[in-house]
């Protein structure tokens, strides 16, 4: 069923750019509060109709507020402005759903687990825009009670393994945003991690928001962001193939202007950038313009009937389970299309490419190929369990 084709090995590539968006950016937001809201949606359905009803709640929208940080504190002006849209199901039979009441809670609690500083109450102002579904794909939706009918034509992409380039990229922003590896209690959750090669030759760019109530002055704004840069020194020094050049962290900034990437929250949302679902990071947690991607917005998307959803997740997955676990395939790319109204385990395409190793050929490795791209396959329509528990990454 998947068609099979040999590539050239992805590392030996002679320039690459990678970034990750993280915790804390406003994109990265938006994602996580859409996929927070259907996840509140599906447990709802789930607990009082037995299944996940339509809903496609993928188009959150940040608007930046306004502060006034300044060493030692600062205060937030106007608050961050948060729009929940899409389609959800708000009535069956004569019973009704709380979609709004669902929806803003989940959004309030996505934003408490995420930030230190950022307090939904205070900071923010929630507006819930989410409406009834259109008939056709309400009817649709009905109709996929066995294996589930594809909600849209779409597709997902993934790669793998990462290069080391983007495991030094996503390691970067995981380990400056984790609690026990932060560099320093002043650097925000809003940082963005960007890097180039040119041959072996690296280059790190690092956006890190400095928490202003934290640092009492340039000093203490300096400290946080060389500790930011030693982190990124750290991980690079195990990247072995990598020649790191340079890393700058907050380059935009001018001391002797006194300007400082200072916010009150520990992100950029609170007046300098907006945001929006799907802008950011792809299912691989990556923006990797060198690789394949799709444009879909993973996060927010019914998890049971949208494959822009599901086959980004599939996808991904496949192809790291190609790279890890086939004798003979040094790295893979997977490509899974829908067509609207057909199951979703019966992909209109489902390409796969693959760089192979130690001399094999394709007719070495398709056997075992075909078994992993036939179990993804057959996983497809019990892919929303994993994602519903919030086991699944998605961004």
């Amino acid at each position: 069923m998947a068609t099979l084709e040999a590539m050239a090995d992805p590392a030996a590539r002679e320039a690459e750019f990678v970034e990750r968006k993280g915790l804390g950016h406003p994109d990265t937001t938006c994602d996580a509060i859409a996929e927070d809201v259907s996840r509140a949606l599906s447990a709802a359905y789930l607990a009082r109709f037995g299944r996940i009803l339509h809903h496609n709640v993928d188009k959150v929208l940040l608007v930046a507020g306004s502060s006034a940080p300044r060493f030692g504190g600062g205060q937030v002006l106007e608050p961050i402005r948060v729009v929940l849209a899409g389609r959800a199901t708000a009535r069956v039979g004569g019973e009704a759903i709380d979609v709004p009441g669902i929806a803003l809670e989940a959004a309030r609690a996505c934003i408490r687990a995420r930030f230190r500083f950022l307090d939904p109450q205070r900071h923010v102002a929630f507006e819930c825009r989410i409406r009834e579904g259109s008939a056709d794909l309400r009817a649709l939706f009905a109709r996929g009670r066995g294996v589930p009918l594809a909600n849209d034509s779409s597709a997902g992409a993934g790669f793998a393994p990462f290069s080391p380039l983007e495991r030094l990229v996503a390691g970067c922003e995981r380990a400056l945003n984790a609690p026990g590896t932060r560099p320093h209690p002043g650097c925000g959750e809003d940082v963005k991690v960007c890097a180039t090669r040119v041959g072996t030759a690296t280059r790190l760019a690092i956006a890190c928001a400095g928490v202003a109530p934290l640092l009492d002055g340039p000093a203490s704004y300096r400290d946080a962001m060389d500790a930011t840069a030693r982190v990124a020194r750290d991980l690079a020094a195990g990247e072995s193939s990598l020649a790191l050049e340079e890393v700058l962290v907050n380059a935009a900034d001018e001391p002797r202007d006194g300007s400082f990437y200072l916010t009150v929250t520990g992100t950029s949302a609170e007046a300098g950038d907006d945001g929006a679902t799907g802008r950011g990071n792809r299912a691989s947690g990556l923006v990797a313009p060198g690789r394949p991607a799709c444009m879909e917005a993973a996060a927010g998307k019914n998890p049971t009937s949208h494959t822009g959803k599901l086959y980004a997740l599939a996808a991904q997955e496949l192809a790291e389970a190609l790279a890890a676990q086939v004798d003979g395939v040094a790295a893979a790319e997977c490509l899974l299309a829908s067509r609207i109204g057909a199951p979703i385990d019966a992909p209109a395409l489902f390409h796969l490419r693959v760089a192979l190793r130690g001399g094999a050929a394709l007719g070495d490795v398709a056997r075992a190929i075909g078994e992993h791209a036939e179990a993804a396959r057959a996983r497809l329509p019990g892919l929303w369990r994993r994602i519903v528990a919030g086991e699944a990454r998605l961004f």
